[in-house]
């Protein structure tokens, strides 16, 4: 079990760090284009919601401040493990 856990350590990172990924992007989306709706999820909306990302749509409402810089924190330790991941592998 521990050798498995070896060889596979960066595809369990990924795999564990990318599970609530779709629950934060939804959740970000719904701010973002200001719907409830479950279509949102897979609708191909991305210039809005880039947009909300780098900039600041909303800047008095607070959830979408706070789920935005949680959504980039989240996004920049995915990137940092990617980083890491083509570094040491």
């Amino acid at each position: 079990m521990i050798d498995f856990i070896k060889e596979n350590i960066w595809f369990l990172l990924f795999l564990i760090w990318g599970f609530p990924l779709s629950f934060y992007r939804s959740k970000f989306r719904k701010i973002v284009y200001k719907t409830d709706h479950w279509t949102i999820n897979i609708k191909p909306l991305f210039v809005k919601e880039i947009k909300g990302l780098l900039g600041n749509l909303y800047p008095n409402n607070s959830s979408y401040l706070k789920q935005r810089n949680f959504y980039r924190f989240y996004l920049v330790i995915y990137t940092v493990l990617f980083l890491l991941y083509f570094k040491y592998s």
